[in-house]
């Protein structure tokens, strides 16, 4: 069998997609998936960085990571994308990225691909759900196939979400990622690696 090509493309402000990214990536390399784990770039100006401590030092922290290219996306049989939520959608970060896949996706080099998404905000109903599906609005334009986790597990019943896999911060922003969550992620990417292995077989 081929061997899965997983993309796992972010962005993240003060960290916590940044942690579910991470976990993405090491599931999918359990999975038996080849793996690129690539942050978009950041596209807000150095004052609004500086006023949020967090983000200030989580900006410096990964810094030097590498960056998402349109190849990421072409080279890749499955593709997870992540985002907080910014007003019940993807940050312009991500977009900005997307919308750069014009060329690539005018070829068709975007198309018959696994995608699924993952996404955090503050509040327990801070447009988690609307982010994913925002999300998949691109996708759908791609010709992607979204393979969203649904209530294919158990597991789903606790973490709740059937779009993807979401958390949620808190008032300071700062709760860690739970076991019900690692567990979705864990999920998310091992369904996501068996179907892209299905599809490319």
């Amino acid at each position: 069998m081929t061997q899965v090509k997983l993309a796992v493309i972010y962005y993240s402000s003060t960290g916590t997609v940044h942690a579910m990214a991470e976990r993405l990536a090491a599931a999918g390399e359990k999975a038996g998936a080849e793996v690129r784990l690539r942050q978009v770039d950041e596209l807000a100006p150095a004052e609004a960085i500086a006023s949020n401590a967090a983000w200030s030092q989580h900006f410096d922290r990964t810094k030097d990571e590498p960056r998402a290219t349109a190849d990421d996306v072409v080279w890749a049989n499955a593709v997870l994308f992540g985002s907080p939520t910014r007003y019940g959608n993807i940050s312009s970060q991500l977009k900005q990225f997307l919308d750069t896949l014009g060329p690539q996706w005018s070829q068709g080099l975007l198309a018959d691909k696994v995608y699924a998404g993952f996404t955090a905000s503050m509040t327990a109903h801070g447009g988690q759900e609307s982010t994913l599906l925002a999300l998949y609005n691109t996708i759908h334009h791609f010709g992607g196939v979204v393979v969203a986790p649904g209530y294919t597990d158990p597991l789903k019943f606790t973490d709740g979400n059937p779009y993807g896999v979401s958390h949620v911060t808190g008032g300071g922003n700062d709760a860690p990622l739970g076991d019900a969550q690692l567990a979705a992620l864990d999920h998310m990417a091992a369904r996501v690696v068996a179907i892209a292995g299905k599809l490319a077989a």
